[in-house]
């Protein structure tokens, strides 16, 4: 079998190649795709060049980890059926060219274990189903601790601040969000959206860092309320330093939030199946599969995208 796929052959040098896929295995499946939206976190590091040496790093690949398509063929120990609607985190079944992540392609081949079948009427926004579990992953884990709130304050309005906003509402909080740029300021349901400056608060015992800005724990500690908490939940390429006394004063306390996990998935899918958690009004932008370049350079330097989505139901016949 063969697929279009999206290939980063150097940073900043983007095509659309037809790619050899892996045969399938009896554990596979193999998945048509839909959707798959572009990350302005991970991917943006990756076609920039200054994505940190990661396992499988290197050029040429294959990125994209926010995928929803149709399973078309079912491995007999897949546990999947053929014409389910699911979402990949990605593949890894190119041959030569790496899948990191893999998931930027129109069929893809990945273990039946790693794929979740959600309802087809969520449609494209499943794609954002993998920023869902991240974020329900930062606040959980926090939220299952002693002493540990959930974000009052909530640092970027992209995507993944906007859900960290909903998960914190939906429990019944009132954060605040901070964003410097005024298009990503609009758009809040539940919470505020303020500058920094324009905020006066020293007493946050929550707050949840989206921003990846390597400089910025200073600036936090100084808000934060004696024994909170800083969350760095962003993607951060430059080492991250603090002053040591201010945060020794406070007792900061400091966490990183990795990466979420399957049972973070499946409970953001019960969450957005049931109507408690929304993902309207957060994809934004939409490029046909073929225009990849255009899309991949616009979700990264326009501030009014919040979420590309490439369209591959139209490359399906050229496969």
């Amino acid at each position: 079998m063969n697929t279009l796929a999206v290939v980063l052959e150097a940073p900043e040098h983007l095509v659309l190649s037809k790619l050899g896929l892996t045969p399938p295995s009896d554990d596979d499946v193999v998945v048509d795709i839909e959707f798959s939206g572009i990350s302005t976190g991970t991917e943006k590091l990756l076609w920039s060049g200054r994505m940190p040496h990661f396992p499988g790093m290197g050029y040429p690949l294959v990125p994209g980890y926010e995928s929803v398509g149709r399973v078309i063929e079912a491995g007999r120990n897949s546990s999947r059926q053929v014409g389910e609607t699911v979402f990949v985190p990605g593949a890894r079944c190119f041959g030569d060219v790496r899948g990191l992540f893999g998931g930027a392609a129109g069929r893809v081949v990945a273990p039946g274990a790693r794929v979740t079948p959600i309802d087809e009427s969520i449609g494209e926004r499943g794609v954002l189903l993998a920023l869902a579990a991240t974020a329900y992953h930062a606040v959980a884990e926090g939220g299952a601790r002693e002493r540990i709130a959930l974000p009052d304050l909530i640092v970027g309005h992209g995507v993944l601040g906007r859900l960290l906003a909903r998960m914190a509402v939906l429990a019944g909080g009132k954060p605040t969000v901070w964003e410097l740029d005024p298009v990503r300021a609009q758009g809040a349901d539940g919470y505020r959206v303020v500058t920094p400056e324009s905020d006066e608060r020293r007493d946050y015992r929550g707050i949840y860092d989206v921003s990846g800005d390597s400089t910025i724990l200073d600036r936090l500690v100084a808000r934060m309320a004696p024994g909170g908490e800083i969350v760095l939940a962003g993607f951060y390429v430059e080492p991250l330093a603090f002053n040591f006394a201010p945060a020794f004063m406070r007792e900061a306390q400091i966490r990183v939030a990795a990466e979420w996990k399957r049972p973070d998935m499946l409970a953001v899918k019960q969450l957005i199946e049931t109507g408690q958690l929304s993902l309207d009004g957060l994809i934004t932008h939409r490029e046909e599969a073929r225009a990849a370049d255009v899309a991949y350079r616009t979700a990264f330097s326009d501030a009014h995208c919040l979420k590309m989505v490439l369209d591959w139901r139209g490359a399906h016949a050229n496969q």
